[in-house]
């Protein structure tokens, strides 16, 4: 499970104060699994700037990995601007969540568990699917009846997961296929 490609939350140039050794360092999420990661920059990098994780040019190395209550103030400010900008660019997957995902028990949806969608919309998501499958947000939006973002409402579970809130895991620390949604 590694990560590609990052998109920069902070740039501290002068890493943090009282580090013992003077570094520049990088707050960065992950593009396919949401990982929280440190990096030492070997060059400038600019905020919400997207890096290959093996540019060598702009990374030295990944430091560690981070929870959310690591992040800068800055970064922690940044992150669901970032995390709706990776639900933008993945739309096709996050789609496929909702044209693929099934029952987590006989009680509850994996659907029940993105904010904001109750039973009520998870009847008309599963009866709205089966006629024909959601091919955007703004499709699924228009025929469910949503007034507020899709990428809002995902943004809302991943940050969720990411602060170790919650007890499933559907976006974060696994990218997984549209086939493992049905598990």
């Amino acid at each position: 499970m590694k990560e590609e490609k990052i998109i920069v939350l902070d740039y501290l140039p002068n890493g943090y104060s009282g580090m013992k050794k003077i570094e520049p360092i990088i707050q960065a999420i992950g593009f396919n699994y949401f990982t929280l990661l440190e990096l030492v920059a070997n060059k400038e990098v600019k905020i919400n700037e997207e890096i290959k994780i093996n540019d060598s040019e702009k990374i030295k190395y990944i430091r560690r990995k981070l929870s959310e209550k690591d992040l800068t103030n800055f970064a922690k400010n940044n992150l669901k601007e970032v995390i709706k900008k990776i639900i933008k660019m993945r739309e096709e997957y996050f789609i496929k969540f909702f044209n693929e995902s099934t029952r987590l028990s006989i009680r509850m949806h994996k659907l029940e568990l993105i904010p904001n969608i109750g039973k009520k919309h998870v009847r008309l998501i599963l009866s709205e699917r089966k006629k024909k499958p959601f091919t955007s947000f703004e499709d699924l939006k228009k025929r469910i009846g949503l007034t507020v973002e899709i990428e809002e409402l995902i943004a809302r579970r991943i940050i969720g997961e990411l602060k170790e809130k919650e007890k499933y895991y559907l976006f974060v620390g696994h990218f997984p296929t549209p086939a493992s949604f049905k598990r």
